[in-house]
């Protein structure tokens, strides 16, 4: 995975990742997969979670930008939780596919 590192008035380096090269070859099961009734309960749990997750990420986004709007002596105590957020929804995408991976037994090449 390549990052791109973004210098921030704050000192800290936010980093956006793209997804290149061998991340996109997956080897797909050769056979059909079956799934249980819990296994299919068990991803969209999880599913449900990541969705949860990410909307409040999300929101914590919209309010800290908001809050900066409207009281621009916010700026650096918000850039943190501005900077804190991208992060951990990655680290949640990231998670969520290789628990979805390893049940579909998708491999990554």
């Amino acid at each position: 995975m390549v990052f791109w590192k973004l210098p921030v008035s704050t000192g800290k380096m936010a980093c956006v990742g793209a997804a290149i090269g061998p991340w996109f070859y997956m080897a797909l099961p050769k056979q059909p997969v079956t799934l249980t009734p819990e296994q299919i309960a068990e991803l969209n749990r999880k599913l449900s979670t990541l969705r949860h997750d990410i909307n409040n990420n999300l929101l914590l986004i919209m309010a800290s930008a908001e809050l900066v709007r409207v009281k621009p002596e916010t700026t650096a105590k918000m850039m943190n939780t501005l900077l804190d957020q991208p992060p951990k929804i990655t680290d949640a995408m990231t998670k969520f596919s290789a628990e979805f991976e390893h049940t579909l037994g998708i491999k990554r090449s």
